[in-house]
């Protein structure tokens, strides 16, 4: 195993990585610096990719690795502070998270993606522009809302069937129980989406979140 560094951002370097090959990139990386990263992984034995920066940033480079079908490489995530994403697979943060980045192990997980084609890997939310959503949604044949609702939430599973999701209650409080399933499809009057910390700009009355056909090698 070799692992790499790619710091996205500027959060703070652990020790137990400040040794390792490191490329800087802005936090969330282009699809130009993901692509050229992955001509430098090709040249590298057993290559073990090790993210530190946001949710944001791990899911940028891996939504390059899934549409290049490059979901061979390890992918290790340290994040600075606590997140979705590294809450949902236990890794902790900063100096612990690297020596599980440096010492786990690489196992299958599912990958969700959206209909455009980008992952999510911590928390993605679904509101609607004035504050409601007015509509109804999905998890495979079971029905997770329909009529008005503040809003819901669809984050990742470790284990099958992929993806689990939510209805939120007033504020962010009071949210119903999850429902876990393979995809998430909703139908709405108009609706904004917010994937791992970014803001999607154009509004949609259409949206499905599914776990894709390969999973990826997260490091735990």
């Amino acid at each position: 195993m070799t692992p790499l560094v790619l710091q996205c951002g500027r959060p703070l370097l652990p020790i137990a990585l400040s040794s390792l090959p490191l490329t800087a990139v802005p936090e969330v990386p282009s699809k130009e610096e993901c692509d050229a990263l992955l001509a430098e992984l090709d040249a590298v034995h057993d290559p073990r990719l090790i993210v530190l920066g946001t949710d944001a940033s791990l899911a940028a480079v891996l939504t390059r690795l899934m549409r290049r079908d490059r979901l061979d490489i390890e992918l290790a995530y340290v994040a600075e502070t606590a997140s979705e994403a590294s809450h949902l697979f236990r890794v902790g943060t900063g100096s612990r998270a690297a020596k599980v980045a440096l010492s786990g192990t690489a196992s299958p997980t599912p990958l969700i993606r959206d209909d455009a084609g980008s992952a999510v890997v911590g928390l993605a939310t679904v509101s609607g522009p004035s504050g409601h959503l007015v509509g109804e949604a999905y998890v495979d044949d079971t029905k997770l809302f329909s009529g008005e609702v503040p809003g819901i939430e669809v984050t990742p599973t470790l284990e099958m069937p992929g993806l689990r999701a939510r209805v939120q209650g007033k504020r962010g409080l009071f949210r119903r129980r999850w429902i876990t399933g393979r995809a998430m499809q909703l139908g709405a009057t108009a609706a904004r989406l917010t994937k791992d910390g970014i803001d999607i700009p154009r509004e949609t009355t259409r949206s499905t979140i599914y776990r894709h056909d390969k999973q990826w090698l997260l490091v735990r």
